[in-house]
């Protein structure tokens, strides 16, 4: 290097360079060669190996999530049990793994354009007062994604099941993202629900569902007929080929729940797959109203069949009889 290229240098006009550089000086090469030399050497090996760190550190990311997540899932008995947990739970590490990605390979992208002489100062500070601007006006939409993350993750509900999240929300879920839940009211009403609204969440249709179903009777009906006819009924149900894969577990009468002064109301309950309880309760009460018919057993004027697991979202409640 001549003195005046060591004064460029002394004052910051010229960029320092590495021991190829100086070696090719020695050999005689022009600056200009030398400094062509280790931009085509040193600095594409320099561009590979951070692009090899990129790749190490976002791998070993992705596992370090899926493991945590993992871990984290298990925690939970009914999560251990659940499929559908672990694919979601599958999901979400996917998302999280996406993201350290981006992030990593953003820092591996500004040290690949530093390497090529960029000046980062300017973007550094314009994405520095963008996230402050950014962060100000996102704090909901940080609290729905989080909020989405964990729904996810301990697989609280899912696309299907009918659920209930506030007084007026009551519904079968049609997508779930990570910042919103869109449910189909029984009229035909799309409730689109921030995640992070969601403070309490009723699923009527995890791993199993029940049907409820209560008939009123008056007074002097004989009680013990319609018990029997009422479980003769529901065992005839869930002994039907069509029937018996919605019903997981016998029926079961329970008998008297109620008393008031017009009618005796008795109550039967049927474990059944997850979103079948309103068809099996339908059924029921179609088969049992023709069975008490038949069976000449007096009902009061207001007596009607309802479900107390609440309205089908599919369906209105039938008139009273």
């Amino acid at each position: 290097m001549d003195s005046r290229e060591a004064g460029r240098a002394n004052l910051g006009l010229m960029p320092e360079h590495g021991l190829l550089y100086e070696l090719l000086r020695k050999l005689n090469l022009s600056d200009f060669a030398a400094r062509t030399a280790e931009f085509l050497l040193v600095r594409p090996l320099r561009v590979v190996l951070v692009a090899a760190a990129a790749v190490l550190l976002s791998r070993i990311a992705a596992r370090s999530i899926r493991r945590a997540i993992r871990s984290f899932r298990n925690r939970t008995p009914l999560a251990t049990t659940s499929l559908r947990a672990g694919q979601r739970a599958d999901t979400l590490s996917d998302v999280l793994s996406n993201l350290v990605r981006a992030v990593v390979w953003g820092v591996a992208v500004l040290v690949i354009l530093d390497e090529f002489g960029i000046n980062l100062a300017p973007l550094l500070a314009g994405a520095g007062i963008a996230g402050v601007a950014i962060g100000f006006g996102a704090q909901s939409l940080v609290k729905d994604v989080l909020s989405g993350m964990f729904i996810l993750l301990e697989d609280q509900y899912g696309v299907g099941d009918v659920i209930t999240v506030t007084e007026r929300a009551t519904g079968t879920v049609e997508d779930l993202t990570v910042r919103v839940t869109r449910l189909r009211a029984a009229d035909g009403t799309v409730w689109f629900v921030p995640n992070g609204e969601i403070r309490q969440v009723g699923n009527s249709s995890m791993e199993w569902s029940r049907a409820v179903v209560d008939v009123l009777v008056s007074y002097d009906a004989d009680l013990d007929l319609v018990r029997r006819s009422m479980k003769e009924e529901a065992d005839a149900l869930a002994g039907e080929e069509e029937w018996a894969p919605h019903v997981l577990e016998e029926p079961e009468m329970l008998g008297v729940q109620a008393t008031d002064a017009g009618a005796v109301t008795l109550r039967l309950m049927v474990k059944t797959a997850p979103r079948q309880q309103y068809a099996v309760a339908r059924e029921l009460r179609g088969r049992i109203n023709e069975r008490l018919r038949r069976e000449g057993i007096r009902r009061p004027s207001q007596a009607a069949f309802v479900t107390a697991a609440g309205l089908d979202p599919a369906t209105p409640t039938p008139p009273p009889d």
